[in-house]
């Protein structure tokens, strides 16, 4: 999706908020103060005059959204430069208007959500909204959501009471609409138990990877990660936070004092390192230009942030600047693949009913089952193949016997022969059908079976990574309990030589001592 059909599914709600009577007509003073409050979000140049120029042949009636679409995309949309401005305030201003006339919350104060979180939710549903008007969320994008929501938070969605619950809602357009989104969410059925401040944090954190494309940061208090200096070599710690293009680092998680970023292309790596300078599970990000090398606090911190800085480097040599509009494409697509095997396994079914009822009534030495399955078309095309083809020999040779017979009797076999003929053409036809399918299921079974074994593969390859990382570990942990043992093996022998040369100077000096007595009494 397109920045302008970004800004266009923002820019509807503002417009039928708008539109109170619902006539999908807003009045000409409503769109002059909607366009000079885009164009200031939008940081682009207002033309007062242009409305009306635009619209001069019109009456001072209202104006449709069809009317309004040319001079929103010649006047305000063709003139947008991306990165020109901040998004969120854009977002905010269609928010404010919409919001005001459709959103209703609990007014007792009961619900779930703020209503910033309403907000940032009503972001999230329109980036994963379908691209049709009026705009809806298809129930596996919600289910999708609201998992995301509950694995910040590390709580399990029921999903089986999510799908009661879809299937009692009224859905328009095969899909949820924004505010019944955002009454299911703050009805609290899913989010029982839990407190406001752990689900804005939640929606804060999903808002930020999908919307602001932060594939990861720090989480406190152990998120952070030491990074070595490129000029005095030290090591400070740093709150990092990782988008496709680039991994910025700061000061702390408020992210006020920004100290500095490392530009990501398809050039960059990130290697493993061994420990060294006091420092374990370290790392670094290779640039065309420099190395940086950080540390993190353990090893599961560490694998988390090398594949995370790898598929923001994966993407940045495919051309692509977010990961979740690459993820909600390849969702799109199985779920149009879902659909066109679910319609054409639908269709198979109903050619197959149709070719039972037709063999029914024109064959009856062939006895068909009342239900064809995937599976029951294989064993029947095993079982009728020899028995179709034995019946075509034996019309064959029933033919080349009948020369001795009489005519009229050989009359009456040759018409006889004529319906078998086209009875034959019939179940050679049926087999070729039959074929058909069997080839097409196979493929389909072939596709599964690939699909489940490159996923075995990659959680096998995750699996013999961590543990891989754990032996490493536990070589580690092991080395340092013996070299903590050697060193206070090693300061016990320095304390007990210690006392001994305490003990020799004591003996020493009372040897001296005594000499100097036995010097004196000879004096």
């Amino acid at each position: 999706m397109d920045l302008r059909a970004e800004l266009l599914k923002s820019i509807w709600y503002a417009f039928t908020a708008l539109d109170v009577e619902k006539s999908g007509k807003v009045s000409k003073s409503q769109l002059k103060v909607l366009s000079h409050n885009l164009s200031t979000v939008l940081c682009i140049p207002h033309d007062p005059v242009a409305l009306e120029e635009h619209f001069r042949d019109d009456d001072d009636g209202p104006v449709s959204s069809q009317g309004y679409m040319p001079y929103l995309n010649k006047y305000i949309l063709d003139k947008v430069e991306e990165g020109a401005f901040v998004k969120e305030n854009f977002d905010e201003l269609c928010w404010t208007l919409t919001a005001k006339k459709n959103y209703k919350p609990d007014r007792n104060g009961n619900s779930v959500i703020s209503h910033q979180d309403a907000f940032k939710l009503w972001c999230l549903f329109n980036f994963l909204s379908e691209d049709k008007y009026p705009l809806v969320m298809v129930p596996d994008e919600v289910e999708y959501l609201l998992k995301k929501i509950c694995t910040a938070m590390n709580v399990e969605l029921n999903s089986c009471e999510l799908d009661d619950y879809l299937s009692q809602e009224p859905q328009g357009q095969g899909g949820l609409t924004v505010w019944q989104f955002l009454d299911l969410v703050n009805s609290g059925r899913f989010l029982r138990g839990i407190e406001q401040e752990a689900v804005s944090m939640a929606v804060e954190e999903v808002y930020q990877e999908v919307i602001e494309d932060v594939l990861k940061q720090a989480r406190s208090p152990h998120g952070y990660l030491w990074k070595k200096g490129q000029l005095r070599r030290n090591w400070s710690e740093r709150w990092f936070m990782l988008k496709p293009s680039v991994l910025s680092y700061y000061m702390s998680e408020e992210r006020k004092e920004k100290k500095g970023s490392i530009a990501l292309d398809k050039h960059c790596c990130v290697e493993m390192l061994p420990d060294r300078d006091g420092k374990r599970c370290m790392f670094c990000v290779k640039t065309s230009s420099r190395t940086y090398e950080m540390s993190a606090s353990d090893t599961r911190q560490r694998q988390e942030w090398t594949l995370a800085i790898q598929t923001a480097i994966r993407l940045q040599a495919e051309g692509k600047k977010s990961l979740h509009k690459d993820l909600k494409q390849k969702r799109r697509e199985q779920r149009e693949q879902r659909e066109q095997r679910k319609a054409a396994k639908e269709e198979e079914t109903q050619r197959l009913r149709q070719l039972q009822a037709e063999e029914e009534r024109r064959s009856p030495f062939l006895t068909l089952q009342p239900a064809l399955t995937p599976n029951d078309v294989l064993c029947l095309l095993s079982r009728e193949k020899p028995l179709l083809w034995t019946s075509l020999h034996g019309l064959s040779l029933v033919w080349e016997m009948s020369g001795p017979i009489h005519l009229g009797a050989r009359a009456s076999m040759q018409a006889e022969m004529v319906l078998k003929e086209a009875e034959a053409e019939r179940q050679r036809k049926r087999i070729l059908e039959l074929e058909d399918m069997q080839e097409r299921l196979q493929e389909a079974l072939q596709q599964e079976v690939k699909a489940r074994q490159d996923e075995e593969s990659v959680r096998y390859a995750q699996a013999r990574l961590l543990a891989e990382e754990e032996e490493k570990l536990k070589q580690l942990m092991k080395l340092k309990e013996e070299q903590e043992e050697y060193i206070i093996k090693t300061q016990r022998e320095k304390q007990v030589l210690k006392q001994e040369m305490e003990n020799k100077n004591k003996c020493l000096e009372e040897a001296q001592k005594q000499l100097e007595e036995v010097r004196v009494n000879r004096q």
